[in-house]
C-alpha cells in the first residue's frame, strides 16, 4: 500500500515510523524548505515515553533531554501553591517524563527515518486535496508535483491544514484569548536549582520554566489579550521582562539568558473537536485531528500515541481502509476530546483576572493531594494504552486538572 503523509512534525514522523515497523513504506512531504520547529520544548510525560519506547527512540530522548523530578507552582509574589512529583507520577505509570527541545526531539525523529529508509520530502507545501474519477484523494503541491496515494495522513498541523479542510469542510482555528512568548535560555552557569518545571500564576499571567539541564530551560510566558493586540514588540525580551518585572527568581535571569532574537511571540488557538477524523481515503493525525491548547500538556503525547494506535489499527486490517478509520477514531476520539476540553478549562482559570477568581484557583492548588493528583493523571494519560498502573491509591475517574505545564 502506497503511503503519503502531509506534514514532517512530531505527528507525522512518528506515525511515518510506526508504521515502517509495520513493514509499510511510507512517504513525508513537509512544507518548509529544510527541517525546523514552531515550539520551544516540550514536555514529554509517561504515556509518550511508552510510545517512544515501543518506536525505538526512547534512548536517544534520554541522552538529549531531561528528566524532571518535580513540578512547583507559585503565585505572583512567589508563595507556593502546590505542586506535583514526577517521580511518583513516573513510578505510577511505569515510564519516564522527559524535557525535550523541540529541535532536538526533531533532530531524533529525523535521524530514525533516515535509518528505516523514510523518504522526507522537504519545499512540498499541500494547496489542495481533491477527488479523482475513482474517488481517490489527489494532493496538490505549490512546487506542481501531485501525489494520489492509497492512504494519505493529514499531519499538516492546527493552523493551516489542508488536509482538515478537505476532511472537514473548514479550518477555523479559535483565538483562545492569551497570548505565548517562547525561548530557551542558556546559561553560563545554573539558571535553576534542580531538573523540574517551575510554575508561575498572577492575575491574567503565567510564565513556566521548564529544566532540561541547570543551565538550559525554556519556558513560556503568556497573557490574556485580544487578539487585536497579539502583534509583536519590536524588542520582545523587554516587553516581557517589562511583564515579569518584580515576579520571584529565577525568571528575571532566564528571560535575560535568552537571545533577544529568538523569543517568539504565538496567539494561541486550538480547534473544535471533530464528529469524523477521515474522507474517502484521507485520515487526519496530530493537530490536524485534535489541537489541544498548551494548558493541555498533551500535544505531543497524543501526536505519539495517534501513532502508535494506527499502526495497530492498519495491522492485519480486512475490511479496508473505512474499517481501519473508525477503529482509530473510536479509540482515539474520547480521550483526545477530553484533553483539549481540559486544556481550555485551565486556562479560563490560569487567565482570570478577577482578584476572588484568582484567589479561589489558588487555593483549590494548595489544597491538592499530590498523591491523588499524580494517580488522576496516570488514570487518565494511560487510557487506552496497555500500561499498568502500579500505585496502590484508590482509582479516580479524571484527570485533575492543575497540572497542565
Amino acid at each position: 500500500m502506497e503511503i503519503g503523509i502531509l506534514g514532517g512534525g512530531i505527528a507525522g514522523l512518528s506515525v511515518a515510523l510506526a508504521l515502517r515497523k509495520q513493514g509499510y513504506c511510507p512517504r513525508v512531504y513537509e512544507r518548509r524548505a529544510g527541517p525546523t520547529t514552531m515550539g520551544a520544548g516540550v514536555t514529554l510525560w509517561p504515556n509518550a515515553s511508552f510510545v517512544l519506547e515501543a518506536l525505538g527512540l526512547l534512548q536517544d530522548v534520554e541522552a538529549v533531554g531531561g528528566r524532571p523530578v518535580t513540578v512547583r507552582r507559585y503565585d505572583a509574589a512567589g508563595n507556593a501553591l502546590g505542586g506535583l512529583d514526577i517521580a511518583l507520577l513516573d513510578q505510577t505509570m511505569g515510564y519516564p517524563t522527559h524535557t525535550i527541545l523541540r529541535r532536538d526531539l526533531q533532530a531524533v525523529l529525523l535521524r530514525h527515518a533516515a535509518q528505516a529508509g523514510i523518504p522526507v520530502e522537504f519545499g512540498h507545501r499541500a494547496m489542495a486535496i481533491s477527488l479523482d474519477a475513482s474517488g481517490k484523494a489527489v494532493a496538490q503541491f505549490e512546487n506542481g508535483v501531485s501525489i494520489r496515494p492509497d492512504l494519505l495522513i493529514g499531519a499538516d498541523g492546527r493552523m493551516d491544514s489542508v488536509a482538515r479542510r478537505f476532511v472537514a469542510g473548514d479550518n477555523t482555528p479559535i483565538y483562545q484569548g492569551f497570548v505565548n512568548w517562547i525561548g530557551v535560555a542558556h546559561g553560563r552557569g545554573a539558571l535553576v536549582d534542580d531538573i523540574g518545571i517551575q510554575d508561575y500564576w498572577g492575575s491574567g499571567e503565567r510564565i513556566g520554566c521548564v529544566a532540561i539541564r541547570p543551565e538550559l530551560v525554556y519556558w513560556a510566558a503568556a497573557q490574556a489579550r485580544p487578539l487585536l493586540g497579539a502583534e509583536p514588540a519590536v524588542d520582545m525580551r523587554k516587553e516581557v521582562e517589562d511583564l515579569f518585572a518584580g515576579w520571584p527568581d529565577p525568571i528575571a535571569r532566564i528571560i535575560q539568558a535568552t537571545p533577544a532574537h529568538a523569543i517568539r511571540l504565538i496567539a494561541v488557538h486550538d480547534l473544535e473537536p471533530l464528529d469524523t477524523w477521515s474522507r474517502a481515503n484521507v485520515l487526519l493525525v496530530g493537530d490536524a485531528a485534535h489541537a489541544p491548547l498548551p494548558t493541555s500538556g498533551q500535544g505531543a503525547c497524543q501526536a505519539l500515541e495517534d501513532a502508535w494506535h494506527l499502526a495497530r489499527c492498519l495491522d492485519g486490517a480486512d475490511g479496508g481502509l473505512d474499517e481501519v478509520f473508525l477503529r482509530f477514531a473510536k479509540i482515539r476520539n474520547p480521550k483526545t476530546t477530553k484533553l483539549a476540553e481540559q486544556g481550555r478549562f485551565f486556562a479560563r482559570m490560569l487567565f482570570a483576572t478577577d482578584p476572588e477568581t484568582c484567589r479561589i484557583r489558588n487555593e483549590r492548588a494548595k489544597a491538592s493531594d499530590p498523591l491523588r493528583d499524580a494517580r488522576a493523571m496516570a488514570e487518565g494519560w494511560a487510557q487506552g494504552l496497555p500500561m499498568p498502573i502500579h500505585a496502590n491509591s484508590t482509582p479516580v475517574s479524571s484527570v485533575g486538572s492543575l497540572y497542565r505545564i
